[in-house]
């Protein structure tokens, strides 16, 4: 626990009230199970991270009245609410006040149902917005916990970006894989029509021995992917993870997706193992990057795959320009113009407004499927 900055309250005489923000992610590079420090089997991810679409929350505390005395704007979110009712427990105690109840808003714009982390943004966001209405910052391990508790899992989006093996059940982190990962330049899409994946309809499955081998080989591939920046093996890695979760997911563009990468000279393809949403990942030191980005969107739009956002995993050209040259005409930090219509890296694939990847479906709890 980290005392907020002095000043950061509210105004004298108003009830106390906190703000918190989380961002998303693209689904992941790498999902399975895993072997922890002991030898025990965890289900465990590595997430892609995207900046951009987050959940904004703001929490009104009101001393004096019941803990139960919580109201949730929008009134669907049910996840949200239990780590409103979590924080404040938590918040309370360490400050040795009684728990109270309040009022939450929640804002945001991503896309529901694509597995791009929108239920963990909430329950973060809103966690955080609790803790700032107590003059209080919770440590990313304290946030975890909690987030854990009010959805059974969570993505790793209270930590600082760095690549993490993350124990998804139990909001720890298994490994940090490197400091950052390599710039990656990603061509977004959907799968299965963009409709919402039902976890729960899914198959039980129960890992072999072999099965736990080969995701520890791939998390040797990544982890040495990240220590020598080697995009190609990175996709490799994606691509084997992405493939090997078709046996549960069985999205049936997968395949020409695939085909898809090879032709235009991409590293490989990322999908969200509990979502619709994929990604085609380049290496944007890769000759012609923008005539392989052009013909990636064609492919897709020629095999009814819809294309819905470009963007990068680095934020300035420094980054980008040093020792890794590739994005001719690059405008800005992260942007690629001129994409015939298909807008700039770090942008919707496609002008008109902020269209969202996915149908706008109303919010519901996602869950991770059973590994």
């Amino acid at each position: 626990m980290i005392p907020a900055a002095p000043g950061a309250g509210p105004g004298a005489g108003a009830l106390p009230t906190g703000t918190g923000h989380a961002p998303c992610h693209h689904g992941e590079l790498l999902q399975g199970v895993f072997l922890d420090g002991d030898g025990r089997r965890c289900a465990g991810l590595v997430t892609l991270p995207m900046a951009g679409p987050g959940s904004s929350a703001e929490f009104v505390r009101r001393p004096g009245t019941e803990p139960g005395a919580l109201t949730v704007t929008p009134a669907d979110r049910t996840k949200a609410a239990r780590a409103a009712a979590l924080a404040v427990a938590e918040c309370a105690e360490r400050t040795g006040q009684p728990p109270c109840g309040g009022e939450l808003r929640l804002t945001g714009d991503i896309p529901v149902g694509l597995g791009m982390g929108s239920s963990t943004s909430d329950v973060i966001a809103t966690v955080r917005a609790v803790a700032d209405s107590y003059r209080l910052r919770l440590t990313p391990g304290a946030v975890a916990r909690l987030a854990v508790r009010a959805e059974q899992a969570c993505d790793p989006l209270m930590l600082d970006g760095r690549p993490v093996l993350f124990a998804q059940r139990e909001g720890r982190v298994l490994e940090v894989l490197g400091p950052a990962l390599p710039p990656l330049a990603v061509v977004g899409c959907t799968l299965g029509r963009g409709a919402p994946v039902d976890t729960l309809s899914l198959p039980a499955y129960e890992p072999a021995d072999s099965d736990v081998r080969a995701w520890e080989r791939l998390r040797t591939r990544l982890r040495r992917a990240l220590a020598t920046g080697d995009v190609h093996l990175l996709g490799q890695v994606a691509t084997a993870s992405a493939r090997r979760g078709q046996e549960v997911l069985a999205h049936p563009e997968f395949d020409a997706l695939a085909v898809i990468a090879r032709r235009v000279g991409a590293a490989g393809v990322q999908i969200a193992h509990s979502g619709a949403v994929a990604g085609v990942l380049f290496d944007p030191a890769t000759p012609g990057l923008r005539h392989r980005v052009r013909s990636c969107l064609r492919a897709l739009d020629s095999h009814g795959i819809p294309a819905t956002r470009i963007f990068t995993t680095f934020t300035t050209t420094k980054e980008l320009l040093h020792g890794r040259k590739g994005l001719d005409g690059l405008d800005g930090p992260g942007s690629l113009s001129g994409l015939d219509g298909a807008g700039g890296l770090d942008g919707p694939a496609h002008r008109g407004g902020d269209r969202q990847a996915g149908p706008r479906t109303p919010r519901r709890p996602a869950r991770l499927p059973a590994l």
